[in-house]
C-alpha cells in the first residue's frame, strides 16, 4: 500500500511540475529577457575592449625574424651586461598591450627596464606563431596564456618564465608587483 501511495504521489508530482513549467509563459519571457541582457552586456564589454585596443600602441611585429632579432639582442646584452626581457603575446591581446603601455608610461618602470634589460616583443599570432622559438622555451603561452615573460641572461640562457596573471590588479597591473618582478631578474654583475 505504501508503495502504491508513494508511486501515485511521485507520478502526480511529475505531471503537475511539467504542467506548471509548460503552461507558464512568464518563465519563458523572463528567461529570454535575461539572455538578451547577458548578450547586451557581453557586446558592450567587447566594444569597450575594442575601443581600448585601438588606442594602445602595437609593439608586436608578426613579420619580424624573431630568431635573428634574439641573436642580435644576445650579442648586445653581452656587451651591455644586461638581461633580455621577452614579452610574448600579440597585438590582438588586450592584456599584452596594457602591460606594454603601463611600462612605457610609468617613468619608474621604464627606467628600470632601460637600465637593466633589452626588451623584446615576441609575436604570437595567426600570421606568425614563432613556433620554433616558443618550443625552445617550453611553449609557456600554452601553459600561462599571454602575455608571458621569458627572462634570458646576457648569454641567452633562460633564467625565468613569468605568468603575467600574477602581476595583475583589477583591469591593469600592480606597480609594486611589476617593480618586484623587474628587480628580481636584473643582471647580477
Amino acid at each position: 500500500m505504501k508503495k502504491m501511495v508513494l508511486t501515485a504521489f511521485l507520478g502526480f508530482s511529475a505531471i503537475a511540475f511539467s504542467q506548471q513549467v509548460k503552461n507558464n509563459p512568464e518563465v519563458r519571457e523572463t528567461d529570454k529577457a535575461l539572455l538578451v541582457q547577458a548578450d547586451h552586456a557581453e557586446l558592450e564589454a567587447k566594444k569597450k575592449a575594442a575601443e581600448e585596443n585601438s588606442k594602445l600602441p602595437k609593439p608586436y611585429n608578426p613579420k619580424a625574424d624573431a630568431e635573428k632579432d634574439l641573436q642580435n639582442l644576445i650579442a648586445k646584452a653581452k656587451k651591455e651586461k644586461k638581461n633580455i626581457m621577452i614579452q610574448a603575446g600579440g597585438n590582438w591581446c588586450i592584456w599584452c598591450l596594457r602591460f606594454n603601455n603601463f611600462v612605457q608610461t610609468t617613468p619608474e618602470l621604464k627606467k628600470m627596464v632601460d637600465d637593466n634589460y633589452l626588451y623584446y616583443h615576441l609575436n604570437y599570432s595567426p600570421d606568425n606563431k614563432n613556433e620554433k622559438i616558443f618550443a625552445k622555451y617550453g611553449n609557456p603561452g600554452d601553459k600561462f596564456g599571454y602575455p608571458v615573460f621569458i627572462v634570458l641572461d646576457k648569454n641567452g640562457k633562460m633564467i625565468h618564465i613569468q605568468n603575467s596573471e600574477l602581476l595583475e590588479e583589477g583591469k591593469g597591473y600592480s606597480l609594486e608587483k611589476v617593480k618586484e618582478f623587474f628587480n628580481q631578474w636584473t643582471p647580477k654583475s
